[in-house]
């Protein structure tokens, strides 16, 4: 499974398709303080990034890939 679910916290690991968007949704809507960690996470479907943008959820580490980690910063951090 590419998203390791903790008591309140989402490991996103390597490549997240679209096929966990909906778990993942169903998760979130089940932990008000969930925190999610990318710092593991190469590649994110716009599905899961739907979900993230509308959740509003807290990101708790961003990953490493540099690339990837202003893109997300970007588009996820409030202004």
């Amino acid at each position: 499974m590419a998203i390791e679910y903790k008591k309140n916290q989402a490991l996103f690991v390597d490549v997240i398709s679209v096929d966990e968007a909906e778990t993942f949704l169903d998760w979130l809507q089940n932990k008000p303080n969930a925190k999610i960690d990318l710092s593991r996470c190469n590649h994110l479907h716009p599905a899961n990034l739907q979900v993230l943008l509308a959740s509003k959820v807290a990101i708790a580490a961003w990953p490493k890939d540099a690339n990837l980690k202003a893109w997300l910063e970007t588009v996820l951090q409030p202004a």
